[in-house]
């Protein structure tokens, strides 16, 4: 359940095997609770990191997961389910933190732009400012007939792997043959 009721979908990992395989104990990103917890890891950081947006999860708690922009998202979730995935940039004014660019790019969790409440429920109470949305939303869908992984461009709902239909509505967990690790308690 989310921070103000909200009911949401909690995404496993559907990727490749081999960056499931780099998650170790304690690999999880820096959680980030709030904005001082956001700016004591951004200020250790080199300057070359935060010129670039953040990869980030938030993880079945409501937490934000914050790594290099480099990183695996199953590594920063430590190899969990989550309720959203992708990248993410700030930007200081007037001594503030806040969000100016945010995606739910991620090609090993696929998040649906639903995924989109679970950010902005994580961003409020961490205190950290953000837009009303995605800036950048990626539409993902599995192909019934090849069972292939697409992201949808220009809302053509065509497989780019076979030319079958797409699904409208959000298909990609369920594949037999994935990587996927089993999404939990809760999970939709």
């Amino acid at each position: 359940m989310g921070i103000r009721g909200r009911p949401h979908r909690a995404y496993r990992y559907v990727g490749p095997a081999g960056p499931l395989a780099l998650v170790r104990p304690g690999s999880g990103g820096r959680g980030i609770r709030s904005a001082a917890d956001f700016g004591a890891w951004v200020s250790a950081l080199p300057a070359r990191e935060f010129a670039e947006p953040f990869t980030f999860v938030i993880d079945t708690a409501g937490v934000l997961r914050l790594a290099p922009r480099h990183s695996e998202h199953v590594v920063c979730a430590g190899g969990g389910p989550v309720l959203a995935a992708g990248e993410m940039g700030f930007s200081r004014a007037s001594g503030a933190w806040a969000v100016g660019e945010v995606s739910n790019q991620s090609t090993g969790y696929c998040p649906d732009v639903v995924s989109w409440a679970a950010v902005a429920d994580a961003l409020d109470a961490a205190g950290i400012g953000h837009p009303g949305g995605y800036t950048h939303e990626v539409v993902f869908r599995r192909c019934p007939a090849c069972r292939e992984l697409g992201i949808v461009r220009e809302d053509d709902f065509v497989c780019v792997f076979c030319d079958g239909p797409l699904p409208s509505r959000w298909n990609v967990d369920g594949d037999p043959g994935s990587a996927a690790t089993p999404a939990g308690p809760g999970a939709v």
